[in-house]
Formats: structure tokens, sequence, C-alpha cells
């Protein structure tokens, strides 16, 4: 009834693995625009969040503890949660900066 189709030589190879390769570049730039740029770009914006901090900022740790940063270092942040506790985190720890009404 029907023919079935057969490849003869290497021209309908060639057809085949355009075939196999146009999804996998599709799937590819899929992934790509919507997981791996994305991440990229929320990475690069936290990285440079953590760079921005200074003395007095008031934080939040990604345990949901507030705090104002005392001291700073390249890997440690010492935070006063009140007036006599001071807390020693790492600086990978900080969740967010609060930001107050006075800066918009």
């Amino acid at each position: 009834m029907f023919p079935l189709a057969t490849t003869a030589g290497g021209a309908g190879g060639t057809g085949s693995l355009v075939s196999f390769i146009v999804p996998l570049v599709i799937m590819f730039a899929v992934f790509y625009f919507l997981l791996i740029r994305p991440q990229k770009k929320k990475q690069t914006s936290r990285n440079n969040m953590l760079n921005a901090l200074q003395k007095g900022d008031k934080i939040v740790t990604i345990g949901g503890l507030h705090g104002t940063i005392m001291e700073l270092t390249d890997d440690v942040v010492v935070l006063r949660v009140n007036d006599v506790t001071k807390l020693t985190f790492d600086r990978s720890a900080i969740s967010h900066q609060v930001k107050t009404e006075s800066e918009g």
C-alpha cells in the first residue's frame, strides 16, 4: 500500500541529521532564555548587593534574622540584633538589604 521510505546513499542521512540537530538547538535556546540567563542575572545582582554592603546597613539573613551590620570582612559579618547581642554570620548568609523609608 504505502512504500517504505529508504535512504539511498548519503543524501538521506543529511536531512536526517538536520532534523535531529534543529530540535536540540531549539531546546538549548529555550533552556538558556528561560533558566540559565535569568539565574545568571539574579546571581550577579546578589553578588553586587553583597559587595555593596557597608557598616550600619540593615539586612535580613536567609534564616529571617533582622540586624544591623557592625563589622564587615570579606567572609564574615557581625550583626547587632538588639542593644547587647552581636551575632557572627557568613557573608553569604545575607538574604537582602532592608530599605528604609527615606531611601525610597
